[in-house]
């Protein structure tokens, strides 16, 4: 069984530091996905191993990492990461154990679909050095599953689950809700399910139609339509009490989890803190103040790794963050967690006071209508506000 990171708490002011690895791979292209993932007939399984820990060691050599800094978290995404085979995993893991960055307490998450073909390299990631794995459900609905271009079933989702227990202590899976033509009841019921197979970590969002994805199409052609906004807001509101019920927290708008088992890594994005980012399309944040940056990586596959045979990197750009642009993502990331957005952080990060960087006069109109609310630390959206984030962040930054 894989070792669980000793300690799972992330500090809020410091942000934490990460690794994110992006495997842009699928076997198929889900219609709901607008994420950096291409099917390919075949994979050079080593030829890509080498490239990302090259990627990986070019990306730490250019930046000043103190020989005390603590990794909090790697986070192999995609595309889909299991199908990466689990030597390529410990090749990755292994260059960061070289430089004495990997931790015992380190989390490594990897990303799995729920085939039965994924499952069975679950022992090898563990062995690899992964301790945390998030899988795919997305749906215990047939039906479902094969309207979100899912290419497994309820039985394989719910198998993949079991055998991720036996083999990880910490688990994490997905569902989307808010889907065609189904109702608050339908989800309630559904959820029961969810919970009943008591995850103490849980990703619950709701289907959006992004630009660029077959659904996008159908959705303009009036082909898809999905749950009015009323019954949308029920069925979240169902979800945020049906998880506090069992003990799950809402720490952040689509997730929940019990005490210590949350994302430490999808923390670190929440709380600007820093990360690498590697492999096709991954972007980064580093440094604070006036000194942070922006880093993305090359999109396509094929791009991005001649970049990394060319010159050892397959970065394209590193882009200084202004003020503003450091307010808003500070704003938009903080706001999606319950605990908010913490002062100091901001202050790190963006270089000014979080009361002089947002309009005061706005911030007491959102108090007064239940939107926000003051903390000892900060400012957080209340439950109403959280259903409109981006009209919030909007509004404080007039």
């Amino acid at each position: 069984m894989a070792t669980s990171p000793s300690d799972r708490s992330v500090d809020p002011i410091d942000g934490g530091f990460g690794i994110y690895v992006h495997w842009p791979f699928c076997v198929s292209k889900c219609p709901y996905c607008d994420f950096n993932s291409h099917v390919r007939e075949s994979i050079d399984q080593e030829g890509w191993r080498r490239a990302l820990v090259r990627d990986l060691e070019h990306a730490l050599d250019s930046i000043t990492v103190s020989t005390d800094q603590k990794l909090t978290s790697v986070f192999f995404g995609g595309g889909t990461p299991s199908l990466m085979e689990p030597d390529l995993v410990a090749g990755v893991l292994g260059a960061l154990k070289d430089r004495s960055l990997l931790g015992d307490d380190t989390e490594v998450t990897l990303e799995a679909n729920p085939s039965s073909a994924d499952a069975e390299r679950f022992e090898g990631y563990s062995e690899s050095g992964v301790n945390r794995l998030s899988v795919g459900v997305q749906a215990l609905d047939d039906g479902a599953l094969r309207f979100l271009g899912r290419r497994h079933d309820v039985t394989e989702a719910l198998g993949a689950v079991e055998t991720a227990r036996e083999v990880f202590d910490r688990v994490s899976f997905d569902l989307i809700y808010a889907r065609q033509g189904q109702t608050p009841t339908a989800w309630r019921e559904e959820l029961k399910r969810v919970l009943a197979l008591k995850p103490t970590h849980v990703s619950l969002y709701q289907l959006t139609i992004e630009r660029g994805t077959r659904f996008h199409e159908a959705h303009a052609r009036g082909d898809l339509v999905l749950p009015d906004e009323d019954d949308a807001a029920e069925m979240y509101e169902d979800t945020v009490s049906q998880c506090g019920e069992v003990g799950l927290q809402a720490y952040e708008v689509s997730n929940f989890a019990f005490p210590g088992e949350e994302c430490r890594h999808n923390l670190i994005y929440w709380r600007s803190g820093d990360w690498l980012g590697v492999g096709p399309g991954a972007h980064g944040r580093m440094g604070m103040g006036e000194n942070r940056v922006a880093l993305r990586q090359w999109r396509s596959p094929e791009k991005w790794r001649d970049a990394v045979e060319d010159s050892g990197s397959g970065l394209e750009a590193v882009e200084a963050l202004n003020e503003s642009d450091r307010a808003a993502e500070a704003l938009m990331m903080g706001m999606r967690l319950t605990e908010g957005v913490s002062a100091k952080r901001f202050e790190r990060i963006v270089g000014t006071s979080l009361w002089d960087g947002i309009n005061s006069d706005r911030l007491d109109e959102l108090v007064a209508g239940g939107f926000l609310e003051r903390t000892t630390k900060g400012i957080r959206a209340t439950a109403r506000g959280r259903n409109v984030l981006n009209t919030l962040v909007t509004a404080l930054l007039i």
